[in-house]
C-alpha cells in the first residue's frame, strides 16, 4: 500500500514539469560563472529547492481542481482525481514540502526566498482567481517563468547579467503559455467540454494572431539581446546562435500548429528529437562562445 501511494505521490508531483527550472541556470551561463564552484552549489540547491516548491503547488492546484480533474479526458488519470493519492496524504505531503522548502530557501538565500514566496503566491492567485480571466491568465504564466530567472540572478553575486534577457524570457513563455491555450482549446473542442471557463474567451483565430506577435517579438528581442548586451564578446559572434534559436522557435509552432501539440510544453521537450537536437546546438554554441572564445 505504501510504495503504491509513495508512487502515486512522485506522480503528482510532475517531475518532468521540473524541466521549467532550468530557467534558474541562465544567470550562472550567461553570467559567465559556470566555472566557479560555489555559484554552481547554489544554482543546483536553488534548483532543487525550486522544483520541490513547485511540485507543492502542483498539489495544491490538484486539491483544488479535483472536481474539474475528475471530467477531464486527461487529468481524470491523475493519482488524486482518480483516487490513487487519498485527499489527507496529499496534503500532509503539501504541508511537508511546504515546511521544507521555504527555511531553505530563505537560508540559502533571502532574494531568492522573497521569490520562492512570490512563486507560491502567485500560484495561488492563479488558480484561485486570474486563470479565470483571458489574457491576464498567460500573463501571470509568463511571469512565473521570469521570476525562476531572477531566482536564478539571487542565488549568485551577478556582475554581466543582461536585462535583455529578462525582456526574452518575457515573450518566450508568453509564446508556451498561448500556444498551451490553443491546444486546450482544440482540446475542448474535439470533446465538446471545456474544463478551463476562460476557454469560452478564446477564439483559434484570436490566439493565433497572439503567437504571430509574441513569435516576433521573441526572436527581435533574442536577436538585439546577441550584439546590444554589454557583457558580450567584442566580436559579435553571439549572433551566430540566432539561427539555432530561429529554428527553435519555428519548430515548436509547427509542433502546435501543425502537430497539434502544445498543452504540455514538458512534452514536447522529452519527445521531439530535432526540437532537443538544436536547442543543445543552441546550447553548445553559447558555451563555446561564451566560455573559450570569450
Amino acid at each position: 500500500m505504501i510504495p503504491i501511494m509513495l508512487n502515486a505521490l512522485a506522480k503528482t508531483m510532475r517531475p518532468k514539469q521540473w524541466a521549467k527550472n532550468l530557467f534558474l541556470f541562465a544567470a550562472i551561463v550567461f553570467d559567465r560563472q559556470l566555472l566557479d564552484a560555489t555559484a554552481i552549489l547554489h544554482t543546483v540547491a536553488g534548483f532543487a529547492l525550486f522544483s520541490l516548491l513547485a511540485s507543492t503547488i502542483y498539489i495544491v492546484n490538484d486539491l483544488a481542481d479535483i472536481e474539474a480533474d475528475r471530467q477531464h479526458p486527461k487529468k481524470k488519470t491523475r493519482p488524486i482525481p482518480a483516487g490513487q493519492l487519498p485527499v489527507p496524504a496529499a496534503i500532509s505531503a503539501a504541508v511537508i514540502l511546504w515546511l521544507l522548502v521555504f527555511p531553505a530557501a530563505f537560508w540559502l538565500s533571502p532574494g531568492f526566498g522573497m521569490i520562492c514566496l512570490a512563486y507560491f503566491i502567485g500560484n495561488l492567485i492563479y488558480s484561485r482567481w486570474l486563470k479565470h480571466y483571458p489574457l491576464l491568465d498567460v500573463l501571470l504564466l509568463a511571469s512565473f517563468y521570469v521570476l525562476r530567472v531572477a531566482a536564478g540572478v539571487a542565488l549568485i553575486e551577478v556582475n554581466r547579467f543582461s536585462p535583455w534577457l529578462y525582456v526574452f524570457t518575457t515573450f518566450i513563455a508568453l509564446y508556451l503559455g498561448i500556444g498551451k491555450r490553443r491546444a486546450e482549446l482544440i482540446s475542448a473542442q474535439q470533446n465538446g467540454n471545456a474544463t478551463r471557463k476562460v476557454l469560452e474567451n478564446y477564439t483559434l483565430p484570436f490566439l493565433d494572431q497572439l503567437i504571430s506577435i509574441v513569435l516576433t517579438i521573441s526572436i527581435l528581442t533574442y536577436s538585439l539581446y546577441t550584439f546590444s548586451a554589454p557583457n558580450l564578446p567584442p566580436n559579435n559572434s553571439m549572433m551566430l546562435t540566432i539561427p539555432f534559436m530561429i529554428y527553435i522557435i519555428f519548430r515548436y509552432l509547427y509542433l502546435i500548429q501543425v502537430e497539434g501539440h502544445g498543452e504540455s510544453p514538458e512534452d514536447i521537450l522529452f519527445g521531439d528529437r530535432p526540437l532537443q537536437g538544436a536547442i543543445v546546438l543552441w546550447g553548445t554554441a553559447v558555451l563555446i562562445i561564451f566560455y573559450l572564445f570569450p
